[in-house]
């Protein structure tokens, strides 16, 4: 059940009312679950120096590749997507139809330098 809002954040070009060309960051809030991290994913993860916090939940459609998310005034940068219906489809004789749109975002805390 996706209770939760999580907010996608992208570094976007537009321009400004002078015709300069500036970054501006995108916020997209989306519902999601927050999973934890599975042992066997935090030690896959820790042999390639990766260190995964959380695992948010989301419909699938939501997502365009967005490098970091917040969620709870807290921001977390994705280190993988994972469609766990499509990649895993040989794991479960009886697959959640519910779950067809799902995608698993596996992430890791970061700094923010205070100008978010």
């Amino acid at each position: 059940m996706m209770n939760d809002e999580l907010v996608l954040l992208r570094m976007v070009t537009v321009e400004n009312d002078l015709g300069d060309l500036i970054n501006q960051l995108e916020r997209t809030p989306v519902l999601c679950s927050v999973e934890s991290v599975t042992r066997s994913e935090f030690y896959q993860a820790a042999a390639h120096d990766m260190q995964p916090e959380i695992v948010f939940v989301i419909n699938r459609h939501d997502y365009s590749g967005q490098a970091e998310v917040e969620f709870e005034n807290e921001r977390y940068e994705v280190i993988r997507s994972y469609l766990p219906n499509r990649a895993g489809a040989g794991r479960s004789r009886n697959p959640n139809p519910m779950d067809i749109d799902r995608l698993e975002l596996i992430c890791k805390g970061v700094e923010v330098n205070g100008d978010a």
